[in-house]
């Protein structure tokens, strides 16, 4: 009983670090994935880098990116999605 008491406080702050911090961020990272697939040709973006832009083609893994300055390719974890988001609701 005495070694219960003894792990009592790891435990207990192990399941406040996995509440606060472990657990909200497979959300974000859950979130993430599901915008990246639900990307489609035409969406305007933002990337993690500040460039702005509109999908011009998509790929498994890539999307190519249609600027002002021409086209880009980039990962599709490079596209920002709280920004993109933000950009939509705008217009």
């Amino acid at each position: 009983m005495e070694q219960l008491t003894q792990f009592a406080p790891f435990l207990l702050m192990f399941v406040v670090i996995y509440f606060f911090m472990i657990r909200p961020q497979q959300k974000k990272a859950k979130n993430e994935k599901e915008f990246e697939s639900t990307l489609k040709v035409g969406d305007k973006i933002i990337t993690k880098s500040g460039l702005h832009g509109k999908v011009a083609e998509l790929a498994d893994t890539t999307v190519i990116i249609e600027t002002m300055a021409g086209k880009l390719k980039m990962e599709r974890s490079a596209i920002s999605m709280e920004m993109s988001a933000a950009l939509n609701k705008k217009q």
